[in-house]
């Protein structure tokens, strides 16, 4: 067997586009040194990777760093969706950023450089096709993400979440690196092909407590990733401490990297019936956990943070029909894999949605505040507010966020079409769980502002009923959040077109 690799650079062009973007923003912060020319080339270097990768994917699919059938990068239509998704998000936080960079209250040019960076391992992530691949490409999405939390000067909350991120981070990825190299001493495979052939073939290999320790760490490590429970605990810590439009691309980007890192080693490599279980207790356990921890709490940033975590049960939650037999079926996995990815695609536009908001309903650079402090916010700023709404209903799933009821019916389905129905039960009573919260924030936008108490002034409401809060009015901030709005819309009058890509 020839061990001469090809390269196919046509495949390459998205993760050229986003790497170059990167060093693009560094010469651009060193010889022009403002941040609109910095974070204008970061943008249009978003927008051409995002272009990029839907042209290459539109077409057939390409694979190169080949060995025999074996290939390390393999970019067709779901790892084009992942690439587009990935460099439009980081589009829409770049453009949140700017009141943030303007104000000086982060460098630019690092900050545009890092966000590039994790750009590029996103894009990179949708195509692996070995264990070695997939992480360095996980990593490279993360490890900027861990400066990026602690960017808020003279915030000792932003230190703190950057130093709990980092830490339990760590342990993540040794854990996941540990499972990596006994799953190669295992099996002497590292492409997820390969791996999943041998233990297909060797069943011998799955009795063995070297396999199963594998299994386990990989999957484990994982799951940190995307905040699943008991991995979640620095999820609100990193989200309340970050500037916003980073905590905005935490619960995005990061969150769909983490969905796809885990659903490529259970696709491919990994044996159904071992990660089935463990995928269906996490499911519900993560999505239980999350929406009663939500239900307390009273800063926003955290309550979607805890909303965040119980999302990410139901993006689990079709990946546990492979505990049983008839969740393993061709049909029945293709839509249980096609669910999760699709789910994931909803959730993200939802979510960045709702952050947009919360940017637009704050002050440049300040945190996210406390439910209390939108309270009113629909009668001073009615679209923006409409906008929140529409997302938190959205994330609800209730009508008209048809993209997040869509969302959720995908999931019911595909856990029925795989005999799951005891957890296609958990996945709607922890649904009606989700509605409280959601709907007492979205109520608060439309309450009436509370009555001075002893001569001070309500939240939110300064001497003689104005604003005591000015939110921010940067023009990119309301293009965001109104492309966002959009997009949910168009993608909840037209969910198939998600789906279809995702089964590719």
């Amino acid at each position: 067997m020839s061990v001469v690799q090809s390269v196919d650079n046509v495949a390459l062009l998205p993760a050229y586009l986003a790497a170059g973007t990167a060093v693009l923003v560094l010469l651009a912060d060193l010889l022009v040194a403002r941040a609109r020319v910095t974070l204008a080339t970061a943008a249009v270097g978003a927008t051409a990777t995002a272009l990029g990768a839907a042209l290459v994917g539109a077409g057939d699919e390409r694979r190169t760093f080949c060995v025999g059938p074996d290939c390390s990068y393999v970019f067709g239509g779901r790892a084009a969706l992942v690439a587009v998704v990935v460099a439009l998000l980081t589009l829409g936080v770049l453009a949140l950023s700017g009141p943030l960079l303007r104000a000086g209250q982060s460098p630019a040019g690092e900050y545009c450089f890092l966000l590039a960076c994790s750009m590029t391992g996103g894009v990179v992530l949708g195509a692996a096709g070995d264990l070695i691949t997939l992480i360095v490409a996980l990593e490279t999405l993360t490890l900027p993400l861990y400066v990026l939390v602690g960017l808020r000067r003279d915030s000792l909350a932003s230190a703190e979440a950057a130093v709990t991120f980092f830490v339990v981070s760590v342990v993540a990825t040794t854990l996941t690196l540990l499972g990596a190299a006994l799953l190669y001493a295992a099996t002497g495979g590292l492409h997820l092909g390969r791996i999943g052939a041998i233990l297909a073939d060797r069943t011998d290999l799955l009795d063995l407590p070297l396999t199963t320790a594998a299994v386990a760490l990989v999957v484990l490590g994982l799951a940190f990733k995307v905040a699943a429970v008991p991995f979640h605990a620095w999820a609100p810590a990193a989200y309340d401490g970050a500037p916003l439009p980073v905590a905005a691309y935490l619960s995005t980007a990061s969150k769909l990297g983490g969905v796809v890192a885990l659903l490529a080693v259970v696709q491919h490599a990994l044996p159904a019936d071992v990660t089935g279980p463990v995928l269906a207790l996490l499911a519900v356990l993560t999505m239980t956990v999350g929406n009663l921890v939500a239900l307390r709490q009273r800063r926003t940033v955290r309550l979607l943070a805890w909303s965040s975590v119980a999302q990410a049960g139901y993006i689990l939650a079709p990946l546990g029909a492979l505990a049983l037999a008839s969740g393993r079926t061709a049909d029945a996995r293709t839509a249980a894999y096609a669910a999760a990815v699709a789910y994931a695609v909803f959730f993200v536009v939802l979510e960045l949605a709702a952050f947009a908001a919360v940017v637009a309903l704050r002050p440049a650079g300040a945190d996210g505040g406390t439910v209390d402090d939108l309270r009113g916010a629909a009668r001073r700023h009615p679209w923006r507010a409409a906008a929140l709404g529409l997302a938190l209903i959205g994330l609800a799933g209730l009508p008209p966020g048809l993209a997040g009821l869509f969302a959720k019916v995908t999931v019911v389905r595909s856990l029925l079409d795989g005999g799951a129905g005891w957890l296609a039960v958990v996945v709607a009573v922890n649904a009606v769980i989700g509605l409280a919260y959601y709907l007492r924030l979205t109520a608060t936008l439309w309450a009436a502002p509370a009555a001075p108490v002893g001569g001070a002034a309500a939240p939110g409401v300064g001497p003689g009923g104005t604003p005591a809060v000015v939110p921010v009015r940067a023009r990119t901030v309301g293009v965001v959040l109104a492309v966002a709005t959009a997009a949910a819309l168009v993608l909840g009058f037209a969910p198939q077109l998600v789906l279809d890509v995702a089964a590719r």
